[in-house]
Parts: structure tokens; C-alpha cells; sequence
């Protein structure tokens, strides 16, 4: 079998279970290379601002090495916050015929790239889009960069259609890009947990008929939760309620705006084991975001059936949304536009929400980790 070493900062729940499946797969080998340090198993997450451990296993079922990391501030918050003077090494002594590089934009993972430029293939993830505009010099400098950057690559994985127009733009042509589709774990996700949801629900006192819109993340600017706040707050029907899920800086601000309103609803943090259960307590999922590469959050969303509403700068709006099917997308930071598409989705009551709940649950359901996976062996 051809072996592949796998470059990347820290376990995480998107990744690892890709790892497994290749593991067991056994069509090629691999060994996934951790450039955080250990220290990335309990780590302090400043956009939820408390330290993070996911209550499912990560490290299991696959080979895996640490690597250590000597940054005087570790973390994949910064260039400099990967800095591993024994990963060449590590990499050279597993002697692969692949590497696969999970971001550029670490000292250690760029040193990887240049080093190993011409003498083993190397294949890169990555899931940055165009979305956001830029102008100038400081855009011409990135052009020049990433041109620069992405000469080191021999082939690229995309996962979607924005990425795929990212790529191309800096220099990658079609035949060094594959589809590799951003997934979640399905199968957990679909895994019915009717008795919990109904505890839920009930805890919030909802009946049946009442929509319950969903935002899940952290509480800061670039996830707009004071936009979906606002608008919320003006469609004002009292059979719909709004449940915001996670911590963050913005977390007071958010509850003292949204103290007279007993329709509005707040959770803490919750960990993979339960956020399913409150994905499928909710009727309609909202990621109003600035900026989102990807927004996995919808995939999880869709796959426990549920109506999904994006900005149009979250980047897997253009794949996974059909408006009209199984959801909208409206303008980025427009209130206006937010409003109206909330009112057009809590219009067709929890029977049509329902319906475009099962529009999600079909076109999502391709979107998985065995295609990823199979994308990855292809390209080695």
C-alpha cells in the first residue's frame, strides 16, 4: 500500500473520523501527524472563551504521532503558533509516498511545503473562498502570495464550489483538483432522540406548533447573532421562538437585549454528544455569518431534517440551500432581507418546514465521509 502522512494542527470532529474510516479502509495507509503538541487535547477556544475537551473519542482507530511544538504562544490562532523543528524529520523517517497538508498558513505546515516541494507529491485541504471581497494593494500582495504558495501543491481537495473558484483564481488547474465534500457524521446525526427532544422542547415551553429557530456557535461579531436578534425580534409572532446555543464575548450584550422577550431562549455551550438533540428540536436553522468558509453547522442541520437560512457569504450556501426547496439565503448583514426571509419560512408553519426538513435530509446525504475518503485515496 502507498503510505500518506497527514499534516495537521489538532484533533477535531469534522477530521478524525476520516482518519478512521481510511484507517479501516486499508487502501492506503496513513499516519496523521498532530503539529499543535498534546497540549491541543484541552484547549482554550477564545471565541467560545473557555477551554474546549469534545466528549468523543478523536484519537481512536487510527496511527497518529504528536509532534512537538516549540511556540512560545501554541495554537492554530497564528502563523507563529505552529513551530515544530522535528516535523521533517518525523515525516521523512515514516517515509511516505504522499503528504496531505491540512492549511498552509502555519510556520511549520509552510516549511512542509517548501521543503518537501519536488521530492514527494504533496496533496493540500483547504476550505478558503472568494466571498470576501478585497481591494487594493494589500489584495494584489495576497494575489502574489498565494499564487506563490499554491506552486508547492501538486494536487488540491476541494470542498465546494466557492473553494473550487478560490483555488483556480490562485493558480491550481482542473486536473489538480478533486472533489472532497465537507461532511459531518451523518450517522450520528440521524440518529433519532425523540425523548431528549421532546425534554427539550418542553423545557422551553413549547407545544407543537410552535417554530423554534436555531442559531449554534460562538457569540462573536463575524456570526452576526445581534442581526438574527433584530430580526427576530421584528417578525414578532408569538407561536415562534428563538433559541441561541453556545458562549462568547457578545453573550451578555445578547442576553440584555433579549431580556423582555420570553419567546427568546438561551443554552451554553454544548458538546457533540448532545448538540444532535438540539438540532432536531428546532423546526428552522439560521447561520446569518459575515464570513464562513464552509458553515458545517448546516450540514448538521440538514441532516436532522431541518429548513436551513444562510448569508450569502457562507460558503456552503451556493451547494447545500435551493430557495424555495429547503431554505433561503439572503444578503449578508441586510436586516431587511433577513426579515423578509424569516417571514417567508415561519409562513409555512411547522408542516412546511417539515417538508423542506426532508428537501435537506436528501441532498445532504451525499455529502459524507466515505466520498471524502475515497477522494483522498484517489489523489494519492
Amino acid at each position: 500500500m502507498k503510505k500518506l502522512a497527514i499534516i495537521t494542527t489538532h484533533p477535531i470532529q469534522y477530521y478524525s473520523p476520516v482518519f478512521k474510516l481510511l484507517h479501516q479502509r486499508q487502501q492506503i495507509e496513513i499516519k496523521v501527524f498532530y503539529t499543535w503538541g498534546e497540549g491541543a487535547v484541552n484547549k482554550f477556544d477564545p471565541g467560545f472563551g473557555k477551554t474546549v475537551q469534545w466528549d468523543l473519542p478523536l484519537l481512536d482507530g487510527y496511527p497518529y504521532e504528536w509532534v512537538i511544538n516549540t511556540s512560545k504562544n501554541p495554537g492554530s490562532h497564528s502563523f507563529n503558533g505552529i513551530i515544530t523543528p522535528g516535523l521533517i524529520q518525523q515525516i521523512k523517517d515514516y517515509a511516505p509516498d504522499a503528504i496531505l497538508i491540512y492549511g498552509w498558513a502555519y510556520a511549520s505546515h509552510l516549511k512542509v511545503l517548501r521543503h518537501f516541494k519536488n521530492k514527494i507529491p504533496i496533496i493540500f485541504r483547504g476550505d478558503s473562498t472568494l466571498l470576501r471581497k478585497e481591494g487594493g494593494f494589500k489584495a494584489l500582495l495576497k494575489f502574489v502570495l498565494l499564487r506563490w504558495i499554491y506552486t508547492h501543491v501538486n494536487h488540491a481537495l476541494y470542498v465546494g464550489t466557492n473553494n473550487n473558484a478560490y483555488f483556480k483564481k490562485y493558480g491550481l488547474k482542473e486536473q489538480q483538483l478533486s472533489f472532497a465534500p465537507h461532511a459531518i457524521d451523518n450517522e450520528r446525526f440521524a440518529q433519532k432522540r425523540n425523548d431528549e427532544v421532546k425534554a427539550l422542547r418542553d423545557g422551553l415551553g413549547l407545544d407543537d406548533n410552535d417554530i423554534l429557530i436555531l442559531f449554534a456557535g460562538k457569540f462573536e461579531d463575524i456570526k452576526s447573532p445581534f442581526l438574527l436578534l433584530d430580526a427576530f425580534q421584528s417578525i414578532n409572532k408569538e407561536n415562534v421562538h428563538l433559541l441561541l446555543v453556545g458562549n462568547g464575548a457578545l453573550e451578555n450584550e445578547l442576553k440584555l437585549k433579549a431580556a423582555e422577550n420570553p419567546n427568546i431562549h438561551f443554552m451554553g455551550f454544548q458538546n457533540q454528544s448532545y448538540i444532535p438533540v438540539v438540532y432536531q428540536a428546532c423546526d428552522l436553522f439560521c447561520l446569518p455569518s459575515k464570513s464562513e468558509t464552509w458553515g458545517l453547522a448546516i450540514n448538521e442541520a440538514m441532516v436532522c431534517q431541518k429548513a436551513v437560512l444562510a448569508s450569502d457569504k457562507v460558503g456552503c450556501a451556493i451547494d447545500l440551500i435551493l430557495p424555495g426547496n429547503n431554505g433561503a439565503i439572503f444578503k449578508e448583514s441586510s436586516l431587511a432581507d433577513l426579515v423578509l426571509q424569516l417571514n417567508n419560512l415561519v409562513e409555512k408553519n411547522t408542516d412546511g418546514l417539515k417538508s423542506m426538513g426532508k428537501s435537506s435530509k436528501q441532498i445532504i446525504n451525499d455529502w459524507n465521509f466515505e466520498k471524502q475518503a475515497q477522494a483522498i485515496e484517489k489523489a494519492v
